[in-house]
């Protein structure tokens, strides 16, 4: 039987993708899609972390604008991550999948506070443990949480699920033709300012050596062929 190539993974859901079609709110059919393959690869014996953006709900910047203080305004997104999280815990959990929610900001009521070590133990039991609000502070995107938690937990890779299913040379909406990268250099992504995450999650992978394959969450069983060592997507090293 052949074994997974990751044996601990960070897996990054964005807000968006969790929308659907839609663009807005949740779409339980898709949760309950990427829910599913995430069960087999718990099943596969991968450790599973996932962090979860909340741009279906709240972009702070975008949304905030010059209408908000900043910092209330990406506090309110770190909120947004917090249902994301809620509502792929209760699908996982009816799945039959044992999972902890945890918070980078303290809400005791709903999710455990963010510790480290507890996080990696219960990824040991094999829960798969949901990361909310971001890293906790104002100014730093999900993307950055993610490479944050990946490099907390030890995770081996970052798997990126978005609305895109690589790295292109350009906007393919302004250039069809643009080639698509099946791998690249962190370097190069900053250099050339593509759009694989924010320049502080770049740099953050890139000093602490995380490989992030950024692939497409339309096609769930993505999850798995990354986890099994597919060739999909994009991958950023080196």
């Amino acid at each position: 039987m052949e074994k997974p190539k990751y044996q601990r993974v960070l897996l990054k859901i964005s807000g968006e993708a969790l929308a659907g079609d839609a663009g807005h709110g949740l779409d339980f059919q898709v949760i309950s899609d990427v829910c599913d393959v995430v069960k087999r690869c718990v099943e596969q014996g991968v450790q599973v972390g996932i962090v979860v953006g909340g741009g279906n709900f709240w972009r702070g910047l975008k949304d905030g604008g010059d209408k908000m203080v900043r910092v209330r305004s990406d506090h309110m997104g770190m909120l947004a991550t917090t249902i994301n999280a809620l509502a792929v815990a209760d699908v996982l959990e009816q799945k039959g999948v044992e999972v902890r929610v945890q918070t980078a900001i303290e809400m005791r009521a709903v999710a455990e506070p963010y510790i480290r070590s507890r996080a990696i133990r219960h990824l040991e039991k094999g829960r798969v443990v949901i990361f909310g609000c971001g890293t906790g502070n104002p100014f730093f995107s999900t993307d950055t949480a993610a490479v944050l938690r990946a490099a907390e937990i030890d995770a081996e890779v970052i798997l990126l699920a978005k609305n895109i299913d690589g790295v292109d040379a350009a906007d393919p909406r302004k250039l069809p033709d643009a080639e698509k990268y099946d791998s690249i250099s962190y370097s190069d992504v900053l250099a050339q300012r593509l759009q694989v995450m924010d320049s502080t999650a770049t740099s953050l992978s890139m000093d602490n050596k995380i490989p992030v394959l950024l692939f497409a969450l339309k096609d769930p069983e993505n999850i798995l062929r990354a986890v099994m060592g597919a060739k999909i997507g994009t991958i950023v090293q080196g």
